[in-house]
C-alpha cells in the first residue's frame, strides 16, 4: 500500500522527466552547431562597411555570413545559372584596394543593372569558388588576357548573396530557430509539470468533470487506501479509472466513461511472431480518449469486466453499432451540422 501513496503524482513526474531527455539533447546539438558552424552569423549577421571589410579575416575567423555595405559595383556581363534558372549576376568592386567578385540575386541588381552605386546585402564569404574561377577564365578569354594574370589581380575570396539568402539557407535558419524554440518551450513546460503535477496535461483534462486539484487529491486518496482492482499500470478505485504507465498518465471518473474496447497487436520480425499485446481504448464524456497500450489480455479483460459492472451504461466492445451510438452521444457531427445549416441559410 505504501507504493501506491502519491502514485499518480510520482508517475506524472517520472513521465515528464523521461520526456525531458529529447529536447535537452536537441538543444545541446543546436548549441554545438552554433559553436562549430557559423549558424549565429547566419541568423544574426553583423554589418560591415566597405572600409572595414577583410574577407581574409572573416573567412579564417569563420564569420562567413554578414551584411555588407558596398559601393560602385560593375556588372561583368556574366550570370550564374542553376537548372536553366538565373541564380545570380556577377559584379566586381574594389574593397580595400582589392578587386572582389560579388554575386547578386536577380531582384537585388534589377536583373543585371550595369552599375550600382550603393547597396547593402546579406552575403556569404566564399574562398576560391569554382564558379568564380570559371567566370574569370571566361572573362580572360573574352578580353584576350592571360588567365593567371587576371586570377592574380582578383581576390580569391568572393561574396555571394544567393548562398546566404537562397532557399536552402533560409529553410535551414527557419528550421533551426523553430526547433530551438520548440526545445526550449518543451523543457520549460515539462519542468513546470514536474514541479507542479496538478498543472500537467493529464490532470488538466479532468477539468471537464470538476476541479483538477480536487479530482487528483480524491483519486490519490482512493488509490492509496482502497483500490478496487489493480494491474501493473492500470487501477480502478471507487470512483476512478487510473493509468500510470510509461506511455502516459490518465484519470477518468467511472461514471463519465461511455465506451471501452480492446485492440490486439501482433509483434513480429520478418516471419517470426513474437507475441500479442492488447491496447485498452476508453472513450469518456467531453471527448476524452485514453489508450492503454501493450497490456496482457487477462489484465484488460479484468478491467473491462469491472468497469462494465460498475457502470451499466458503458458500451463494451468494438462494433459499428457502438461506434454510431458514441457519435450520437457525443454529437461528433454537431459542429458540421451547424456550419452546413449556416451556409445553407446564407446561400
Amino acid at each position: 500500500m505504501d507504493s501506491l501513496e502519491h502514485l499518480i503524482t510520482r508517475s506524472i513526474k517520472t513521465y515528464y522527466k523521461n520526456r525531458l531527455y529529447a529536447p535537452i539533447i536537441f538543444l545541446i546539438v543546436f548549441l554545438a552547431l552554433a559553436i562549430f558552424f557559423p549558424v549565429g552569423h547566419m541568423i544574426a549577421p553583423r554589418t560591415y562597411d566597405e572600409e572595414d571589410i577583410s574577407l581574409y579575416q572573416l573567412y579564417n575567423q569563420k564569420e562567413l555570413y554578414g551584411k555588407f555595405n558596398l559601393k560602385n559595383l560593375y556588372f561583368t556581363g556574366y550570370t550564374n545559372k542553376w537548372l536553366d534558372r538565373t541564380r545570380g549576376y556577377y559584379y566586381y568592386t574594389m574593397i580595400n584596394s582589392e578587386c572582389v567578385v560579388v554575386l547578386l540575386s536577380p531582384d537585388t541588381c534589377e536583373q543585371g543593372s550595369p552599375t550600382i552605386e550603393n547597396i547593402t546585402i546579406k552575403g556569404k564569404v566564399i574562398y576560391d569558388s569554382h564558379s568564380t574561377r570559371t567566370l574569370l577564365g571566361n572573362l580572360a578569354n573574352d578580353l584576350n588576357w592571360n588567365e593567371d594574370g587576371i586570377l592574380s589581380t582578383v581576390s580569391t575570396y568572393s561574396i555571394s548573396e544567393p548562398d546566404a539568402t537562397g532557399l536552402m539557407s533560409s529553410l535551414f535558419v527557419f528550421l533551426y530557430i523553430l526547433f530551438a524554440i520548440y526545445s526550449v518551450v518543451c523543457i520549460i513546460i515539462f519542468s513546470v509539470y514536474i514541479a507542479f503535477p496538478v498543472l500537467s496535461l493529464p490532470i488538466q483534462k479532468t477539468r471537464a468533470y470538476g476541479k483538477p486539484a480536487e479530482i487528483l487529491a480524491e483519486a490519490e486518496e482512493e488509490l492509496a487506501t482502497l483500490p478496487q482492482l489493480a494491474t501493473e499500470d492500470m487501477f480502478i478505485t471507487e470512483h476512478y479509472f487510473i493509468e500510470t504507465s510509461s506511455y502516459g498518465v490518465a484519470i477518468v471518473p467511472i461514471d463519465a466513461i461511455i465506451w471501452i474496447y480492446k485492440y490486439s497487436t501482433m509483434h513480429k520480425f520478418l516471419w517470426h511472431h513474437f507475441s500479442i499485446t492488447y491496447t485498452l481504448h476508453i472513450t469518456a464524456g467531453k471527448r476524452h480518449y485514453i489508450k492503454c497500450p501493450k497490456n496482457i489480455k487477462s489484465d484488460i479483460d479484468g478491467i473491462m469486466d469491472y468497469l462494465a459492472e460498475a457502470n451499466h451504461n458503458i458500451l463494451v466492445g468494438f462494433s459499428e453499432e457502438n461506434r454510431l451510438k458514441v457519435e450520437e452521444i457525443q454529437n461528433d457531427f454537431d459542429i458540421i451540422r451547424k456550419i452546413s445549416g449556416f451556409l445553407s441559410k446564407r446561400v
